[in-house]
């Protein structure tokens, strides 16, 4: 297969499948609708597979095109980056690069982009901080900060990288000990151990199928940290409400195999827990530095990777 080829078809195919539509891919590349759709043709018959498909409401991808979109996506600003580095004859940035990141967020995300980052830029030395408060750049001496929640007034810049909201999460070994839970009701009136936290106590906010709702939720433990509240529900202790980013990787979408695998189980998943929004936030206005652009294309790809709804 001709890599070289499929490069230039690939980066077309992105655009198409990021936009869902020929129209609006063809406006961003510069390029008529009528050539744009003749290189996902082309691409299709290189790889041999159906990639794109078209519906009343414009274009929708195929399982392999999803599969295809999802390893190509960030190639399009490898290639930026690439060509930006050789034309720029810069000293590579170096140094200390400190960044501050929420609990868990750091294990899916922040990790692997700080891994491709160095891969790009070996000389910088970074220093990550994982905390669940907000910090202050200045007084921290944080090049870049992560954090979610309802942003503060501050003189910082801060770029959205997106929401991720909370879901109902026990442990194979609580189900297996305790009645079964079909509704919201089976949760709060039955015999059921809820774990609170700070920001979940109370009365809260539920989404049921995307519908408002709000209850009390009786809780009989309590937690203000949430590196706690996970470590409490895979021991089998009881019911909490987690960022299903946390446990995207070890669901099984409420369904049990004979073995019990799995440490989470997702219950009741048409309700849904309040949404965190999550920003990237630093003190350039203009002239931001390479590698901090890098950074959070690298963030928003893994981010976006990491909170995919489970299926």
């Amino acid at each position: 297969m001709n890599t070289v080829k499929l490069a230039p078809l690939l980066l077309i195919f992105v655009e198409v499948a990021k936009h869902k539509s020929f129209t609006k891919a063809a406006k961003k590349l510069g390029l008529s609708k009528s050539a744009v759709s003749l290189q996902i043709k082309r691409l299709e018959h290189d790889v041999k597979m159906q990639l794109l498909a078209r519906n009343t409401r414009g274009v929708v991808l195929t399982g392999s095109g999803e599969a295809l979109f999802k390893r190509s996506e960030s190639l399009s600003g490898q290639i930026y980056h690439v060509v930006q580095d050789v034309q720029q004859v810069k000293a590579q940035p170096s140094g200390r690069f400190k960044v501050s990141v929420p609990p868990f967020f750091e294990q899916n995300m922040v990790v692997p982009a700080l891994k491709q980052l160095l891969l790009e830029y070996p000389l910088i030395e970074p220093e990550l901080v994982v905390t669940g408060s907000w910090v202050d750049l200045i007084e921290h001496q944080l090049d870049v900060a992560i954090f979610g929640g309802k942003m503060r007034d501050c003189e910082y810049k801060a770029q959205s990288i997106g929401r991720i909201h909370d879901v109902f999460t026990v442990s194979p070994g609580y189900l297996k000990q305790h009645a079964d839970i079909g509704s919201l009701q089976d949760l709060i009136k039955g015999d059921h151990k809820l774990i609170a936290t700070p920001w979940q106590n109370g009365r809260i906010k539920l989404f049921e199928n995307g519908k408002a709702i709000e209850h009390v939720l009786p809780h009989t433990m309590f937690t203000n940290s949430l590196v706690t509240l996970v470590d409490m529900v895979e021991q089998d202790m009881g019911i909490a409400l987690l960022p299903h980013s946390i446990i995207k990787k070890k669901i099984l979408s409420g369904q049990l195999t004979h073995t019990f695998k799995h440490n989470f189980v997702q219950i009741l998943p048409e309700i849904t827990g309040q949404a965190w929004h999550f920003y990237f936030i630093h003190r350039y206005h203009a002239n931001k530095p390479p590698h901090v652009s890098r950074f959070y294309e690298l963030i928003n790809f893994y981010f976006s990777a990491a909170s995919e709804d489970v299926v």
